[in-house]
């Protein structure tokens, strides 16, 4: 809400506890209690075990460790975790649907990456269930640019705004000031013919490989799903590498077919999710 009302009122809103902001109030208490419940227990089992890194260390326990806890605040530490979670787990879960949604519905872009699976497989293992390990996924060309163009056309951030620092005129001649939010619209760029070519509508993983058969770069002020210059995703590629390993495994080991009848539409959020989630049903592929 806060990207489509004047400021004015959601602030009002805010400072007198209703509609959406009183929402928004009640989700963040909700979400504060069960992250403080986490950062206890963490707290309370260094407290009991120390420091041991013989199963290795995970986030929480890294910022407590390294002083990121403000001598016992954990206002820092809560909103650090919500930001991973939204980041690191939301955005990747809604690419990984849409990317197994759109694969199902292109049975020859399917086939193609169930070659390429079987391309990194010894002859002997090719038919058979196994786990792809991540130096395998790293070379699945084929189904990296299948992804980027899922990314494309269905960005998990869908929406953006920016605000510059101070006045200044846009490349298209517009003037902007400090106090001005420019909203720009990633699920409607990645579809527009000026920006991706007259099959800007079709699901291409090839437009994404060179002659050489590596990925093609496409300059990130044009393919935005990660931001772009300074505010760049840190997390992109550990979310290829996260997103490969689970679909290579799934598509290797799994046949997914969508329930027929099932209706696939987008749900305006700040997350780009299915609005009645992807039903499918799974065959096992192999043995």
């Amino acid at each position: 809400m806060r990207h489509v009302l004047p400021e004015s009122v959601w602030k009002l809103q805010r400072r007198l506890g209703f509609g959406s902001e009183r929402k928004l109030s009640e989700a963040r208490r909700v979400l504060d209690n069960v992250i403080g419940k986490y950062i206890a227990m963490k707290r309370d089992e260094l407290r009991k075990n120390g420091t041991s890194l013989e199963d290795g260390v995970d986030f929480l326990t890294s910022y407590i460790n390294g002083g990121f806890d403000g001598d016992g605040d954990d206002k820092f530490l809560r909103d650090t975790i919500l930001n991973l979670m939204i980041a690191g787990r939301d955005t990747t879960s809604s690419a990984l649907t849409w990317f197994m949604w759109l694969v199902s519905t292109y049975p020859e872009v399917e086939k193609k990456i169930q070659d390429e699976l079987k391309s990194v497989c010894s002859p002997e293992e090719g038919e058979k269930w196994r786990v792809f390990k991540v130096e395998e996924t790293n070379k699945l060309v084929y189904m990296h640019g299948a992804f980027c163009e899922a990314l494309r056309l269905y960005p998990p951030v869908p929406f953006q705004h920016k605000m510059p620092m101070e006045s200044d005129i846009l490349p298209s001649g517009h003037y902007v000031h400090p106090k001005m939010k420019v909203m720009f619209f990633l699920y409607a760029m990645g579809r527009m013919e000026p920006i991706w070519g007259k099959d800007s509508l079709e699901f291409k993983p090839e437009r994404w490989i060179s002659d050489r058969g590596t990925i093609r770069h496409e300059p990130s002020y044009k393919f935005l799903a990660f931001n772009a210059g300074p505010r760049t995703c840190l997390g992109k590629e550990v979310a290829f590498t996260q997103m490969k390993s689970v679909a290579a495994n799934i598509m290797h080991n799994y046949r997914v077919f969508v329930v027929e009848g099932h209706r696939v539409a987008p749900n305006c959020s700040v997350i780009l999710y299915m609005k009645d989630g992807l039903k499918v049903r799974v065959e096992k592929r192999m043995a």
